[in-house]
């Protein structure tokens, strides 16, 4: 009941307005960062009377996109009533169950950790932010002293602790201790503001954020990174991003030792700039400080040490040098801090990784969290930057960076995301995907969890699939003319820098054109062969190569046909390519297997609804050579079937869904048939 009400609650309202603002300007906190408040008073729907609420951000929610039902809703007098049971520090993560007893109804999103900063802190309105220019101060090695000389005494400063219920307490205490503050700098983390009203509250933290940027940039050093270092410039961008692209495979490989990560690629000028500086070793080694970064990011990147003009063969030797010692490195900080009671490694691979002159690679579970890490890695250059041209950068130590990466509470929060869909973490390239087959295909492949790029001669079209799949971390479109080897390498690079590599590909443009022997042109011929036999083969030429690099196997799908198999009038060229297609199939099955690439086939017949090629004409020709209607064309492939079913797009789909899970992973050359049963095309 409390969640209804609080949907038409003016406090509740006020406060999502005001996380939105804030969370819309990234100069305030970072996706997913921070928190913020509101205490007001609702009617008990028991009881009759008014009750104390406070509603705040809960669990793994954003700011720029807070909505009420991603608000907790406790009650006041019950969270506060915690005080008289709190065991103390060494035992304060037992707060977090107890806050499930303080709710108000269903209590709304499940409170997180920073729950105590808000509802103890004696104030109506409370944020807490991750501004980099906060941090920044936060992570300078005399934070303290800057604290007081930037704001006076209307902004304190509250050593590091991590994130919890006494943190709670110690801003609650240093508040009622100083009536004339208006927030605090947590040491290591990041802001608190507070205010009578939300009006009050966010211009406090804009306040706080502003002369933190102020300071830095009236104070600060020209060049906090150091001098540039000769042949480290970013490279011109045609150039980068082609050597980002030549690398991408092998480096998400090399991220994806323990498990599949999806990856994004970044030439952002800050990176750029932080690789071309002389301190950048210095800096990456000492890692990132803000819990938010480095959950993402993990405690440091790996940075390769090789000018900007580095070939890609030494680039690529050197990578897998200090991919091999990043991983004894984090094996040994895991060892070093890890006890009985500690979760598991995780993982050993960066999350971050570091090419001067080219960019930065990130990588996560999904699309979303690989651009995030990213966006996150920029904050922490960002925070390094302006503590390094006002003081020296001195984030919080190592030992307690793994407390909070191995923290049980983060555990249970990653047990509780949901199990991973077939194709998570899969990056498929689907040709001919804006309509028919192709795009069935691509729909149920991103249903299924993969990220999908689509590719089709018209860019316009492909690109409206893609924002209907939902947009640039789930799908891109892109233009490709498979006859034309250059368009064929510019659509894998393409799908290689925006998702990080390519592990599945469906050979699915086509058109046909149906003539009798003697009308059949050479240039009949030449059209249907180059698109669909020719077509393939660079398609999966260029794709084999990025998954070869990659290491991680992969998948190969040719949309052939009954035709392939099947003996038809009037049918040349069409099935004389569907039949090269074919057997191409198995030709790469034999070659590609020792790679742990599968190559398998799907023929389907009969496919009229919502078809390209049978839209295009190819409809009405066969119709006339079967003598029906051409609207009758679908039902009357039906009726020759054994299952006297109509085939459609999704049918074909569903084969492509299957040969490309795990449930098939050890098939392969094989042609599956999706005709509703066409007994002349029975496979021998």
């Amino acid at each position: 009941m409390g969640r209804v009400t609080s949907m038409t609650n003016k406090t509740v309202e006020d406060l999502i307005s005001r996380s939105n603002r804030l969370g819309a300007d990234k100069r305030n906190t970072n996706f997913a960062g921070g928190n913020t408040s509101a205490k007001g008073t609702e009617k008990d729907p028991v009881t009759g009377e008014d009750v104390q609420l406070l509603w705040v951000k809960g669990s793994g929610g954003d700011l720029g996109t807070l909505k009420a039902e991603n608000l907790a809703v406790l009650r006041l007098d019950r969270l506060n009533a915690l005080k008289n049971v709190y065991p103390g520090v060494e035992r304060e993560d037992e707060m977090v169950a107890a806050f499930d007893y303080c709710l108000h109804g269903k209590g709304g999103a499940a409170p997180s950790i920073d729950t105590a900063m808000h509802g103890l802190v004696d104030a109506a309105h409370v944020d807490h932010l991750h501004p980099d220019s906060g941090i920044a101060i936060a992570t300078a090695v005399d934070g303290e002293a800057l604290t007081t000389k930037i704001f006076g005494n209307k902004v304190l400063w509250v050593p590091w602790r991590r994130p919890g219920f006494q943190l709670g307490l110690d801003i609650a205490t240093i508040k009622e201790a100083n009536p004339q503050a208006i927030g605090t700098i947590l040491g290591g983390h990041g802001i608190t503001a507070w205010g009578a009203t939300s009006e009050e509250a966010e211009q406090n933290s804009l306040w706080i954020i502003e002369q933190a940027e102020k300071y830095i940039k009236d104070n600060g050093k020209a060049e906090p990174f150091g001098s540039r270092l000769p042949g480290y410039a970013a490279l011109p961008e045609a150039e980068r991003r082609a050597k980002a692209a030549a690398l991408a495979p092998v480096i998400r490989g090399l991220a994806s030792t323990d498990k599949p990560q999806l990856g994004h690629f970044s030439d952002d000028a800050v990176v750029l700039d932080f690789l071309e500086a002389a301190e950048h070793p210095r800096l990456g080694a000492l890692g990132t400080s803000c819990p938010d970064h480095f959950l993402r990011t993990k405690v440091k990147p790996l940075i390769l040490d090789l000018p900007a003009d580095a070939s890609i063969e030494d680039s690529i030797a050197r990578l897998h040098e200090l991919h091999a010692d990043y991983r004894e490195d984090y094996q040994a900080y895991y060892d070093r801090h890890a006890d009985a009671g500690s979760p598991a490694l995780r993982g050993a691979d960066p999350a971050i990784v570091l090419i001067p002159g080219v960019g930065m690679f990130s990588y996560g579970a999904n699309k979303q969290t690989a651009r995030v890490a990213g966006e996150f890695y920029i904050n922490a250059i960002n925070v390094m930057r302006g503590a390094e041209a006002i003081s020296t950068y001195a984030p919080i130590e190592e030992s307690e960076k793994f407390r909070i990466e191995y923290w049980a509470l983060e555990e249970a929060k990653l047990a509780r995301l949901p199990k991973p869909k077939s194709h998570a973490t899969r990056i498929a390239l689907v040709t001919g995907a804006a309509s028919g087959i192709g795009k069935a295909i691509a729909t149920r492949l991103a249903a299924e969890g993969a990220c999908v790029v689509i590719a089709d001669l018209n860019l316009e079209n492909a690109e409206k699939v893609a924002t209907e799949l939902g947009g640039p971390d789930v799908a891109i479109g892109v233009q490709a003319d498979v006859t034309d080897e250059a368009q064929v390498a510019a659509a894998i690079d393409t799908a290689v820098l925006a998702f990080g590599g390519v592990d599945l590909v469906v050979n699915n443009a086509g058109l046909s054109i149906s003539k009798p022997l003697l009308e059949t042109t050479e240039k009949d011929w030449d059209l249907q062969h180059n698109v669909m036999a020719k077509g393939s083969f660079l398609v999966a030429k260029a794709a084999a190569k990025v998954m070869i690099a990659q290491g991680l196997g992969g998948d190969i799908i040719y949309i052939s046909s009954k035709n392939s198999v099947f003996a038809g009038p009037n049918n040349i060229a069409y099935s004389a390519t569907k039949a090269d297609q074919a057997h191409q199939v198995r030709l790469l099955a034999a070659e590609l297997g020792e790679h742990g690439i599968r190559v398998n086939g799907i023929n389907p017949d009969g496919v009229v609804r919502g078809s390209g090629i049978f839209a295009g004409g190819w409809g009405a020709k066969r119709a006339a050579v079967y003598g029906v209607d051409e609207e009758k064309l679908g039902e009357y492939y039906a009726q020759r079937t054994l299952l006297k079913r109509e085939v459609l797009p999704e049918h074909v789909a569903n084969a492509a869904a299957v040969l490309t899970s795990n449930e098939l992973s050890h098939t392969t050359g094989l042609h599956i048939p999706v005709d509703a049963g066409v007994a002349a095309a029975f496979l021998r």
